[in-house]
C-alpha cells in the first residue's frame, strides 16, 4: 500500500481538503433569503446588542470552534509553518464534528511571535465559543494560552499540552488501581520536558502525585538543582535536588514512566530497573520511547500504553478536546479550568470499567474488551464518551462558578444521546420503563457469546431478569472462553427440566388436532425455542427473545403455534423502528404476511400505533400504495383504500390517512398544497406497506442504501411478547430489543387487570 500517494488522493480528489460550510436554515425562496440576510438579520443583530448573551442565541457562536495554529510544532513535522500545517487543522475540525457536533473553522496564522498570535484570538473572541490552540512549540505556547485565559471570557485549550495530560491521567489512575497502588507514593518520571510533559506533570500533581516524587529528563538529562543551565519558568517547576543524571539513572525503581520524548530513548535494561508492577507510557509518535513488543518482551508484569492504535491502551487526544469542548460550550463557559479536566480525566477512568459495547469491540476487530491491563482507557470509537465526559465537564463549569448558562444534567445527558442519534435516546426511554418492573425474559440461546454478554448487561442495567436454555455445564463453557460474568443468571436445561413432560402434554392438548402427537410433542420440547415459548405461554416467563443464531421461522412457527392473538387480531405482524437520525419510523408489516387483505392491514396500523406509544410517540400513520388518494383506481390501491377506511371508523382517534405514495406522507407541504383535505398535516411515523414485497424491500433498501438504523423485528398482534432477535444484531442491539421486550410484557400485564 503506498500510504504517501493514498493520503494525497485523500486531500484532493472531490473538493479540496476535508471540510466545507452547510447552511442549517432553508434559503429556497425570496422569503427565506430575507429572514437569512436583509432585511430580516436586522432583528437578531438588534436583539444581540440589546443583550449581547443573545449573541449564543441567534448565531451559531455556542457550538463554534476555532482550531488556531502557527504551524511551529506539527505533530512530528516540526516547524513546517501556517501553511503546511492546515491540513492538520482542518482534520481536527473533522474530528471535533464526528465526535461532539463542534463546528470549527480552523485558523492559521503566518507569525511566530506569540504577542501577535495572542491579539489574533482576542480580536476573534466575538465570533468564536471556544479557542482550541494547536501545535505551536514551546514555551511559547504556555505564553499564549496563559495570557489569553486571564484575558478572554471564552474557553482556551492549548491541546497538546492537556489533551495528552488528561488522557494519561485517567490511564494512570486505572492503571494504579489493578496494581494496587496508592497515587501519592508512586515514583513518576518523565522524558520530555515540552508542553505536554509539563502539562502530564501538573495534572498529576492535582491528582495526587507527590512532587517531590517525579524527575523530569530534558535533551540534556534530569532536571536537578545546579545543572547550570537557566531553565524557563514553566521548566523551573519541576527541577530536582537528586544523584540522578540521566534517564537510565533516573528509571530505577520509578514505578511510572511517562514519554513524551523522543523514539527508542528507553532500553529493556531501564525497564527491567524499575520497580515492581511498572506503569509505562510510552507516547512519542509516531514511534514510542520503547515499543509495545520489546517492553513485555523485558518484564511480563508492565502495564503499557502507547499513541499508537495498533497497540493496547493507545493514549489519544480524540479521547479530550472534543468531549470537553462540547461541555464547555454548552454551559457558555468562560474557560475551562482544572477542575473540569479532572472531571474528564475521571470520567473516563470511570467509563472504562463499564462493559464496552460489542459494536465498539467489532470496530477494532476483537470480539469484546474487558477492564484490565491491556484496556485501562475507552476506545475512541465508545459513543457514551460524549455523555459520560461532555456532561462532567458540564458539571464541573457549574460546580466552579465558570458556566454562564445552568442546564439540568439528567436532561443535557439526554440531549447529549440526541446528537449520537435518536435511538439511543428513545432506547433509553424504554429502558427507564422497563427498570420500573424488570420481567423474565428467556433466551433459548445459550450456545451464544452476543446472548450470554446481553444477559449480562440487562442483568446488571436492572433491565430484566434474564434466563438462559441450554446445557449448564456448554453454557459456563461459553461464557468462561468469552470472559462473561454470568453470576446472578438462571439456567435451564429443558432435557433436563422436571417441566418438559408437563410442556410436552399441554403443547399436545393444544395441537393434537392439527396433526400433533405426543411423540412429536415430547420431542419438540428438548428444542430449546419450543422449551422457552411453552414457558411463557404457560406463565413461566414474562417474554422471549430468540432468532440470533437460527433463521426466522425457527422462533415465528412455535410462536404462532403456542401463543394466542389478542382479541379481535387474526394475524401477527412484523414491525421494524427505522431511526435516522433525529427521527423515528415505523415500517409494518415487514416480516409476517405476504397479502394481507384489508381488513389485516387495518389490524397492522393499529398493532403499529400501540407500539409507537410504546416509545413515548404519537402514532401519524401513513397506508401506502402507489396510488394518491383514488389517482390510479387498480384493486391493489383500492385495498388500502379501504383499509383506511375501515381504520377511520373504527378508530376515529387514529391520526390516519392513505391511500398515499411514500413521498407524499414525508411531505406535509405537497400534501398541504395538493390535499388539503387530509388529516396528516405533519409527515407520518409510521408506515402500513400494503403487502410483504413492498415492506420488507422498502426497510432493506433503508437500512443498506439510505444508513437509517433498524430496531426488530417486532412482532406485534401476539397475547404475549415472542420477538425475533435478527442474526445480525450486536449486543446492544439485543439489549434494547430485551428492553421492548419487557415493555411489552408490562403493557400485557396492565390490559388484564
Amino acid at each position: 500500500m503506498n500510504l504517501k500517494q493514498l493520503a494525497l488522493d485523500y486531500h484532493s480528489k472531490g473538493k479540496r481538503g476535508k471540510i466545507e460550510v452547510n447552511p442549517t436554515k432553508p434559503c429556497t425562496t425570496q422569503l427565506d433569503l430575507s429572514l437569512a440576510y436583509t432585511p430580516g438579520v436586522a432583528e437578531p443583530c438588534l436583539a444581540i446588542k440589546d443583550n449581547p448573551a443573545d449573541v449564543y442565541k441567534y448565531t451559531a457562536k455556542g457550538n463554534l470552534v476555532a482550531v488556531v495554529s502557527n504551524g511551529t510544532a506539527v505533530l512530528g513535522l516540526g516547524n513546517i509553518g501556517a501553511a503546511a500545517g492546515k491540513p492538520v487543522m482542518e482534520g481536527k475540525g473533522v474530528l471535533f464534528k464526528r465526535f461532539a457536533d463542534v463546528d470549527v473553522f480552523d485558523i492559521e496564522l503566518d507569525t511566530e511571535d506569540p504577542d501577535e498570535v495572542i491579539k489574533a484570538c482576542q480580536l476573534l473572541e466575538p465570533t468564536f465559543g471556544g479557542i482550541n490552540l494547536e501545535d505551536i512549540k514551546g514555551p511559547e505556547c504556555f505564553y499564549i494560552e496563559e495570557t489569553l485565559k486571564k484575558t478572554m471570557n471564552i474557553p482556551v485549550f492549548h491541546d497538546d499540552q492537556h489533551g495528552t495530560a488528561i488522557i494519561s491521567a485517567a490511564a494512570l489512575l486505572n492503571a494504579l488501581d489493578i496494581v494496587k497502588k496508592d497515587i501519592d507514593k508512586i515514583r513518576v518520571v518523565y522524558s520530555g520536558a515540552g508542553a505536554a510533559g509539563i502539562a502530564c506533570a501538573k495534572l498529576y500533581c492535582s491528582l495526587g502525585v507527590k512532587h517531590e516524587n517525579l524527575l523530569m529528563v530534558d535533551s540534556k538529562g534530569v532536571m536537578y538543582e545546579g545543572r547550570g543551565d537557566k531553565f524557563n519558568k514553566y521548566k523551573g517547576e519541576f527541577v530536582r535536588k537528586t544523584d540522578c543524571r540521566t534517564l537510565e539513572d533516573a528509571m530505577v525503581d520509578a514505578d511510572v514512566f511517562v514519554g513524551v520524548s523522543v523514539a527508542n530513548c528507553v532500553t529493556q535494561k531501564m525497564v527491567k530497573s524499575m520497580a515492581e508492577n511498572p506503569l509505562i507510557f510510552a507516547m512519542a509518535n509516531p514511534d514510542p520511547e520503547i515499543t509495545y513488543p520489546d517492553a513485555l518482551a523485558a518484564r511480563k508484569d508492565v502495564i503499557m500504553a502507547t499513541g499508537r492504535s495498533d497497540y493496547p491502551n493507545q493514549v489519544n487526544n480524540v479521547l479530550g478536546f472534543p468531549f470537553i469542548f462540547r461541555g464547555a460550550l454548552d454551559v457558555h463557559a468562560t474557560a475551562i479550568n482544572e477542575e473540569m479536566k479532572i472531571a474528564a480525566v475521571k470520567a473516563l477512568a470511570t467509563l472504562a470499567r463499564e462493559d464496552v459495547p460489542e459494536s465498539v469491540a467489532r470496530a477494532y476487530g476483537v470480539d469484546h474488551f474487558r477492564f484490565g491491563r491491556e484496556y485501562i482507557i475507552p476506545k475512541p470509537f465508545d459513543p457514551r464518551i460524549l455523555v459520560w465526559e461532555s456532561a462532567a465537564v458540564a458539571q464541573a463549569a457549574m460546580d466552579t462558578g465558570v458556566a454562564q448558562h445552568k442546564v439540568d444534567i439528567e436532561e443535557y445527558k439526554q440531549e447529549l444521546e440526541a446528537r449520537v442519534g435518536k435511538g439511543r435516546v428513545i432506547m433509553r426511554v424504554m429502558a427507564q420503563k422497563a427498570r420500573k418492573d424488570p420481567k423474565r425474559i428467556v433466551f433459548p440461546e445459550g450456545n451464544s457469546s452476543r446472548i450470554l454478554r446481553a444477559a449480562h448487561t440487562i442483568l446488571e442495567d436492572g433491565i430484566a431478569k434474564p434466563v438462559i436454555l441450554g446445557t449448564e455445564k456448554f453454557v459456563l463453557d461459553v461464557a468462561k472462553e468469552h470472559e462473561i460474568d454470568m453470576t446472578g443468571i438462571e439456567i435451564i436445561d429443558p432435557v433436563d427440566s422436571d417441566k418438559r413432560q408437563q410442556y410436552a402434554q399441554w403443547f399436545y392438548e393444544r395441537r393434537c388436532r392439527k396433526g400433533m402427537s405426543i411423540e412429536k410433542a415430547n420431542w419438540a420440547m428438548r428444542d430449546r425455542t419450543h422449551f422457552g415459548i411453552a414457558m411463557l405461554a404457560n406463565g413461566d416467563c414474562d417474554a422471549v427473545l430468540s432468532g440470533a443464531t437460527t433463521d426466522y421461522p425457527s422462533t415465528m412457527r412455535p410462536a404462532l403455534q403456542m401463543i394466542d392473538l389478542n382479541p379481535g387480531v387474526t394475524r401477527a405482524a412484523g414491525l421494524f423502528v427505522m431511526l435516522q437520525k433525529d427521527k423515528v419510523y415505523m415500517f409494518a408489516d415487514t416480516t409476517v404476511n405476504v397479502n394481507p387483505t384489508a381488513e389485516e392491514l387495518a389490524e397492522i396500523a393499529v398493532g403499529a400505533s400501540h407500539v409507537a406509544r410504546a416509545f413515548n410517540i404519537e402514532p401519524r400513520i401513513a397506508m401506502l400504495s402507489f396510488s394518491n388518494f383514488g389517482s390510479a383506481p387498480l384493486p391493489e390501491s383500492k385495498k388500502v383504500a379501504r383499509a383506511t377506511a375501515i381504520l377511520k371508523e373504527k378508530h376515529p382517534e387514529l391520526l390516519v390517512d392513505g391511500e398515499m405514495q411514500a413521498d407524499t406522507a414525508l411531505m406535509p407541504d405537497y400534501m398541504a398544497k395538493h390535499y388539503p383535505f387530509s388529516r396528516l398535516k405533519e409527515p407520518a411515523n409510521i408506515m402500513i406497506f400494503p403487502d410483504l414485497n413492498s415492506g420488507n424491500i422498502a426497510y432493506k433498501l433503508a437500512l443498506r442504501m439510505g444508513g437509517l438504523t433498524a430496531i426488530g423485528p417486532i412482532l406485534v398482534g401476539l397475547s404475549k411478547p415472542v420477538h425475533v432477535l435478527h442474526r445480525t444484531l450486536d449486543v446492544n442491539q439485543i439489549v434494547d430489543m430485551a428492553a421492548i421486550a419487557v415493555v411489552d410484557a408490562q403493557e400485557n400485564a396492565l390490559r388484564k387487570k
